[in-house]
């Protein structure tokens, strides 16, 4: 069975497209699976969207995305896991190839990705090289990871000590015990909060991550508040049932 494990704060205004699209897309691949919400600490209606749409609702208030996907591998049955974003869409081919690429051995993977709407200019500069270096490093991103129970066990979840990039830690722990792959077929994540903070914001992170890799990546202050600091709201507001 598949365990899908979606992490959320204050996510109502996008939960319900991802939540039908990850119904959708399993029971067109045929697979056996349950959907666990993780509602981090939210104070809007995040759990009873969740609820509505058949997902398990696991709450917890670490507000911390390692400690909130941990949480929900917990409490997870199924013998796969995949990790998706309260943001992000996936599809029935995804999900065809996340489970064949761990049936054949690989110990887990991520996927290619496309933003949902407009994004801005360094963004878009960017988007070619991050893909190009996921593909050739073997990196996973977080709005879309899977593994197998074992594998992820195994590895020992995501790095609590890690308030970010504890997805690219976890792709290189998980090469230990077998392949890591990056599948072609792409999810459509939100860009928000590329649209919402400056190119001044996203140089600031890159270069705090480029200096002090491991102090910048342990607390949620700092560079990291642009993930952290609860700006959801999207000045472009793409409509992600269409996509």
């Amino acid at each position: 069975m598949i365990s899908f494990i979606v992490p959320a704060y204050n996510e109502e205004s996008v939960l319900e497209a991802t939540l039908r699209g990850l119904h959708a897309a399993a029971r067109a691949a045929g697979e056996p699976y349950e959907v666990i919400v993780v509602d981090d600490a939210s104070s809007d209606r995040t759990s009873i969207v969740a609820a509505s749409l058949g997902a398990r609702v696991v709450r917890v208030a670490y507000r911390q995305i390692a400690a909130t996907r941990n949480a929900g591998a917990r409490q997870a049955r199924g013998s796969i896991f995949m990790f998706v974003d309260a943001d992000t869409l996936i599809d029935e081919a995804v999900v065809r190839a996340a489970a064949l690429a761990l049936r054949g051995g690989a110990a887990g993977g991520s996927a290619v990705f496309r933003y949902d709407g407009p994004i801005p200019l360094y963004a878009r500069w960017m988007m070619a090289p991050s893909i190009w270096l996921l593909r050739v490093a073997r990196l996973g991103v977080g709005c879309f990871f899977f593994c197998s129970r074992h594998a992820f066990e195994t590895a020992g979840g995501f790095d609590e000590a890690l308030y970010g990039a504890e997805d690219l830690a976890l792709s290189r722990t998980l090469k230990r015990f077998g392949r890591f792959v990056v599948l072609h077929q792409a999810v459509v994540t939100s860009g928000r909060k590329l649209r919402a903070h400056s190119g001044r914001d996203a140089l600031r992170l890159l270069g705090e991550m480029a200096l002090h890799p491991r102090r910048s990546m342990r607390t949620r202050s700092g560079p990291l508040a642009i993930w952290y600091d609860g700006r959801r709201e999207d000045p472009d507001t793409p409509s992600r049932g269409s996509e």
